[in-house]
């Protein structure tokens, strides 16, 4: 009777020992299989839909991509996206909808009024590293925004590589700046004359309008005065863009005419019809249709989508990859996948192949990805052709 109590006891003593081993290892298996959470507050209606429905569309095929290849090290990833309409309001609502639902890594904001709203939040939170479909100056700032970063150029950036490329092409060049009264509009004008004086160039004249004025007559009266070699739009997507070039044209202006990212969509340009043949502006990413140059990953996104794809789709397929491709960095590293590891996972990123979504290896230093080319419109091809190599700043 002893010698089976003392059994059983010893028995006892083994499975309990036993379920002490298994359950760490449970729980490891558990969390290594743990989902990688993707948000995104993404304006699939409203104003910005014609970007917003590209930006869901890039998020989602990058994380197709990789979970067919297995996930990121077993760990799959998980994309919760909803619309916002591109309301400040509702894309808070919304962040903490997704963020209260799901333990979220990784988030996709949809203006830079919801960027510099929340921004309080994520430093708060400290649990999720957020990049958007915003280029703004300001959130270029690792000291002020230490949990985000913008998937480009900053938009006094663009303006940088824009005043580059016209100093080396007509050294001592005049440049107009044309931009909308509204913070977008503002944004790189003030920092960028004065770049401009720095590389021999001089800005005769700054127009600023409403960003969707249609009567621009005397503001092209005043430009034509100037006489610029060169004039950038900007804070504009397309009106009143094809006004200015038109009427510019018929009062014998000679000037080149530019834009930044938002004017710089394929089917944006082209709705310009005759006055924007020759138009130029910078793009950070190689248009969905350009294969001067080896991109296996323009390559994939054609075979999984053959019809045109924008810009926006593009920014926000290289969004998701640089979400996983920190997020490697991180559970290769050991480390949590909070923001401050997230950020500085990303912040190691150097001579990184985007798989020719840009035309050079890319370096993150701070919040941006100072790199981009000037394009070209041809409208007889109806195409973006390259004007000028990789610039990066």
């Amino acid at each position: 009777m002893q010698d089976s109590l003392t059994s059983q006891r010893r028995r006892s003593l083994l499975l309990a020992a036993g379920a002490t081993l298994v359950a760490p290892l449970a729980a490891h298996a558990q969390a290594s299989a743990e989902e990688i959470v993707i948000g995104g507050s993404i304006p699939m209606t409203g104003v910005f839909s014609f970007a917003g429905i590209g930006i869901n569309a890039g998020i989602s095929d990058y994380v197709k991509i990789v979970n067919d290849g297995g996930g990121i090290k077993g760990r799959k990833i998980k994309y919760v996206p909803e619309d916002t309409g591109y309301k400040v309001d509702v894309s808070v609502a919304t962040f903490k909808k997704i963020t209260s639902q799901n333990k979220v890594n990784l988030y996709y904001g949809d203006s830079t009024g919801f960027s510099k709203t929340i921004n309080p939040e994520l430093e708060r939170n400290g649990a999720i590293m957020m990049a958007g479909a915003s280029f703004a100056t300001e959130l270029n700032d690792p000291a002020k925004y230490p949990n985000q970063f913008l998937v480009g150029p900053d938009y006094t950036e663009m303006f940088g590589i824009l005043l580059r490329h016209i100093a080396k092409e007509k050294p001592g060049a005049k440049v107009a700046f044309v931009y909308s009264d509204s913070e977008f509009g503002r944004d790189p004008i003030d920092s960028s004359e004065a770049l401009a004086k720095k590389l021999g160039l001089s800005v005769p004249i700054k127009i600023m309008t409403p960003a969707g004025s249609v009567d621009v007559s005397g503001e092209v009266i005043k430009l034509r005065r100037a006489a610029p070699d060169y004039t950038i739009f900007h804070g504009y997507i397309l009106a009143p863009i094809p006004e200015f070039i038109t009427q510019g044209k018929q009062q014998g202006m000679t000037s080149k005419w530019m834009g930044t990212f938002w004017t710089m969509d394929s089917s944006t340009v082209m709705k310009m019809g005759e006055a924007g043949d020759g138009f130029m502006g910078v793009m950070p990413y190689r248009y969905y249709y350009d294969t001067s140059a080896k991109a296996p990953m323009l390559d994939k996104i054609r075979q999984m989508r053959p019809e045109y794809q924008s810009t926006a789709y593009i920014q926000g397929f290289l969004a998701a990859m640089l979400f996983t491709e920190s997020a490697k960095r991180c559970i290769e590293a050991g480390k949590p996948l909070d923001g401050k590891n997230l950020k500085a996972a990303l912040n190691s990123i150097k001579d990184f192949d985007t798989g020719g979504l840009i035309g050079v290896p890319i370096t993150i230093k701070g919040n941006s990805i100072p790199v981009g080319r000037v394009y070209k419109a041809d409208m007889k091809a109806q195409k973006m052709v390259a004007a000028s190599d990789w610039i990066s700043l």
